[in-house]
Formats: structure tokens, sequence, C-alpha cells
């Protein structure tokens, strides 16, 4: 494909009951994943995917690795049908990174599963242990929402996604209070997240240090595909990916800008790979020129291999 294509996975949030099951069904390949994050998690993933409860599957330590294995399962999937279709460059948004690092070659499945279970485990232990919570703030700029919260103590800003959207993050007092003060500063709305936890926020420095202590054993290959990650929200070194992805659990997520990044170096083509079409709404929302399609369906596949084969990708 002579396109520069760009893949990218999402975070959590994007998981449902019943995801990626049609491919399941029609890949061996992808039954084969599924088998593999089982055995090494000691408990049946899939059943819990595929079957729920929803509020079993939402929970951190549950949505985390399932995100990460079904997306890893339906790259691998694309990867075999259309190996011709190959990025320049990887990025997911948070947890959607180690999907990334996998995709890449940087980090092993065997070792991506133990490492996301720990994520969603830290990060879940510390939402129970400080409570808190995120809301995203529309309307407005970055710099006005940081004007009115980084004085408000146990608040901060978490994730620039697209424009007009800011994600805060912190104690329930402080969401409350940023609220109201953002309404007041001119905010069209601020909406709560359904998440169970402040991430990416300094509320969560407990799990960041206990998965800093887990990275810290991971040696990570080098990889000629380029990798964008969130702390930066720019393509990064060899050299600087762990420091990245002990502080991403801390620190903000700089999504928009990593995208515009893809675009200056001459993405034309976003696959979105895993459930939901999150990024793909979010691209839309920045302005991205070129292409963004999504592999969540064997039909997006089917349409993808059209469209290679006509070569209108």
């Amino acid at each position: 494909m002579d396109k520069k294509v760009a893949f990218i996975f999402p975070g959590q949030g994007a998981q449902y009951v019943g995801m990626g099951k049609d491919f399941y069904e029609a890949f061996s390949i992808v039954q084969e994943t599924f088998e593999e994050a089982n055995d090494q998690l000691g408990f049946n993933l899939s059943k819990l995917v595929f079957e729920g409860p929803t509020d079993e599957l939402t929970l951190t330590k549950n949505s985390q690795i399932a995100i990460y294995v079904m997306s890893v399962a339906l790259w691998r999937a694309l990867k075999q049908e259309l190996p011709e279709i190959e990025p320049s460059v990887v990025a997911g948004l948070s947890l959607g990174e180690y999907t990334a690092l996998t995709a890449s070659g940087r980090l092993s499945f065997k070792e991506g599963i133990d490492l996301v279970r720990a994520r969603g485990e830290y990060m879940y232990e510390a939402g129970i242990k400080s409570p808190g919570t995120m809301a995203v703030a529309l309307g407005m700029k970055p710099e006005e929402v940081s004007a009115v919260v980084d004085p408000i103590e146990g608040v901060w800003v978490a994730n620039l996604n697209c424009p007009g959207q800011v994600v805060i993050s912190g104690t329930i007092q402080g969401i409350e209070k940023a609220g109201a003060l953002l309404k007041e500063k001119g905010a069209k709305r601020v909406l709560p997240l359904d998440v169970s936890g402040a991430f990416h926020s300094g509320l969560m420095e407990e799990a960041k240090e206990r998965l800093k202590a887990k990275i810290d054993e991971v040696t990570l290959n080098k990889s000629a595909i380029d990798l964008v990650m969130n702390v930066p929200g720019n393509f990064v070194s060899e050299g600087d990916i762990s420091g990245n992805m002990i502080n991403q659990v801390v620190a903000p997520v700089y999504w928009e800008k990593g995208v515009r990044q893809m675009e200056e170096k001459g993405v034309e083509l976003f696959i979105e790979i895993g459930p939901g079409k999150t990024l793909s709404g979010m691209n839309r929302k920045i302005g991205v020129q070129g292409k963004t399609l999504t592999i969540e369906k064997i039909e997006d596949l089917e349409a993808l291999s059209q469209g290679a084969i006509n070569g209108v990708t």
C-alpha cells in the first residue's frame, strides 16, 4: 500500500459485552488469542467479554485487559487477512498505548497481558483507596480550563482529546467545585464520566509506583514502526518509552496533539482497531484531512479488503 498508514487503538470505556464476537466465531487466530489470554490470566476472559455481565466487564481491572486482548485479536486478524496493509506509525489512547506497543513488536503479547492486568488492578485499587472521578468540559480551550482548575486542590487536566473537549480528573468534591466554576467561566456543559477513579491525575500516584516496578522488569524490543505516545503527544525515541508508560498513569493525555503530529508526518489513512469508534469520532472533530476507518466488525475488514483491492483505501 502506497499510503502512509497509522494504526490507532482505543482505551478504557470502549468495552461492551459481545465485542468482537463475530471475529471470534470466524477466525481461529482470534480464538487462539483469547485462549492464550485465558490460560495466562487463569480465568475465562472470553466468557466475560462475550456474555458479561456488563457491570463486571466495566470494572477497571477487567475492562482494560478485555479491551487489550480484543484489540490485539482484531489486529492479528487484520494482519493475517491483509498483510499488505502495514502501519508506518502506531498510537493508542491511554490503555490503547499497550496495544500499540504490541502491534509494533516492542512488547510481547504475553508481557502485555501481565502489564495490562497489573495496570488495571493497580488503578482500580488506587480508585478505591483515593476515591475520585472525571468529567469532560465542553466548549472551552485547554488553557481556559487549566486557568480554572489549576488553583483547585485535587483537580487536574487529564485528557486533551479533540477541540472543545477537555477532560478533568480529581477528587469527587474537587470535580464538583471545578464543574460549577467552569460553567460560570463559559463551558457549554460539564458532563460526568462513568469511571471508577481519577485516572491521569495525582490520585493515581500509588498505581504509578506499583506499575513502575513491573515495567522496569520488561525489556522492550526495537521496532522500525514509529510510535506516538500520550505523554509528549509526539513521536518518541526507544529510550523514552518506559518512562512515558510509567508517567502516563498520572500525566495528561495529549491525544489531539499526537494525531496532528502524525498528520504532519504524512499519515493519510488512520485505522482504528478495537471496540467502538471513539477515536474515529475524535479524528472528525480534530479535522483530520485523510481517511479514518475502523476495524470492529467483520464487514469493516471486508470493506477494507475491497478498498485495498480497488486501490481506493
